[in-house]
């Protein structure tokens, strides 16, 4: 899972090594544009309902966190 989300976030920004990088958000990686087309493009992805609630900087400052949150909405459903 965390390898598509890389392939996600180099789609968004393929300028950025997403490997290597930890903190997307808190880092200034990417910014509240790039977390629309991210968030757009993970519920696409992976089926996975996004909400106001879940779009907290910490879920998205790396790709683990981003594979995190995936993975709590998907136990959720």
């Amino acid at each position: 899972m965390k390898e598509k989300v890389i392939e996600i976030l180099k789609g968004i920004r393929s300028d950025i090594d997403f490997e290597t990088e930890d903190q997307l958000i808190d880092g200034n990686i990417i910014d509240s544009f790039d977390v629309v087309s991210l968030i757009g493009d993970l519920t696409d992805e992976f089926d996975v309902d996004i909400t106001v609630n879940d779009m907290i900087p910490e879920n998205f400052n790396s790709a683990d966190a981003i594979v995190a949150l995936i993975q709590r909405l998907e136990d959720e459903i």
